[in-house]
């Protein structure tokens, strides 16, 4: 199968290449290589590699930043998806679209999760640009996929379990206070594209929710990660008040997998089992790429 792989060098998009690399002749563009904004450059790479499946994991996902940078924000998340739609409604094939949990505004109370049926209702402008590019693959394209997932980490790239143990690496002593009233389930960026695999074997469409098992805060896992990673530490919990952001952020973003369980595709572990065998395949690597100041 041909696979093309939007976003390919970033968090998702690196781990999707590598495990689609495996049985499948996958290209992956980014952004140094091909803008997925400009239609005519896209349509061109499509008309000659014709790939049978586009993943799109291009997105810009600075939450905060997509506040004020909102053309960009927009062009990307929602401009650059209605292309790929556009390219697969011409040339055929299906295409997978990587969502977030912040479709959602996060207003149920804990612990009841937000199922693929639930109204979206998104509080930050990420969100809602990736709303609209959600509604922009469900009102073009007849075969598509979307996959919602939330609290993603990895080795590629940036993430939340990166930031801690850079800080924490830095300045063992020093307080790092992190939001202890926001809920999420950490998925393991290498576990979804084992996912996404699954659905794309599976022939399946729709949307589906997939996330790792089970559910924590940002303080929890903050703890949680370096801990397993043997790194001393100083991590305080805090209100979302007394951490403000530029971006509302959803104070649930517990998902499930309901979708997924029953067609009987899922295979998302618990969040602790993940982040056990991340640190057990990635600490040296990870604590070494900190110290050199990456």
């Amino acid at each position: 199968m041909k696979i093309l792989v939007a976003g390919g060098k970033g968090q998702l998009g690196t781990d999707c290449v590598q495990v689609f690399r495996e049985t499948h002749d996958v290209l992956a563009i980014d952004l140094d290589e091909l803008d997925i904004t400009r239609l005519v450059d896209l349509e061109t790479l499509v008309k000659k590699f014709l790939p049978s499946t586009i993943i799109n994991c291009a997105a810009y996902t600075q939450v905060d930043n997509c506040e004020t940078e909102k053309d960009l924000a927009w062009n990307v998340n929602v401009i650059g998806t209605e292309n790929l739609v556009k390219c697969v409604e011409k040339h055929g094939g299906r295409l997978i679209h990587i969502s977030t949990d912040y479709v959602f505004d996060g207003s149920k109370k804990v612990p009841e999760p937000y199922v693929e049926t639930d109204e979206p209702n998104p509080v930050s402008y990420y969100g809602k640009t990736k709303y609209e590019s959600e509604k922009v693959v469900r009102s073009v394209s007849d075969r598509h996929v979307i996959v919602r997932p939330a609290w993603m980490y990895g080795v590629n790239g940036h993430n939340f379990l990166k930031t801690m143990l850079k800080l924490a690496l830095k300045n063992p002593e020093n307080e790092i206070r992190v939001v202890d009233d926001q809920y999420g389930s950490p998925t393991w960026s290498y576990e979804l594209a084992l996912q996404i695999e699954r659905i794309i074997d599976a022939d399946a469409g729709g949307i589906y929710h997939a996330t790792a098992e089970g559910y924590c805060t940002w303080f929890e896992l903050a703890g949680y990660f370096p801990n397993k990673m043997q790194v001393h530490h100083t991590i305080v919990p805090c209100t979302s008040e007394e951490y403000p952001t530029r971006a509302q952020r959803p104070k649930n973003s517990i998902l499930e997998n309901r979708h997924l369980k029953e067609k009987g595709i899922n295979i998302m572990a618990q969040w602790q089992e993940d982040i056990d065998q991340f640190v057990s395949i990635f600490r040296e690597d990870l604590v070494a790429e900190k110290i050199k100041g990456k």
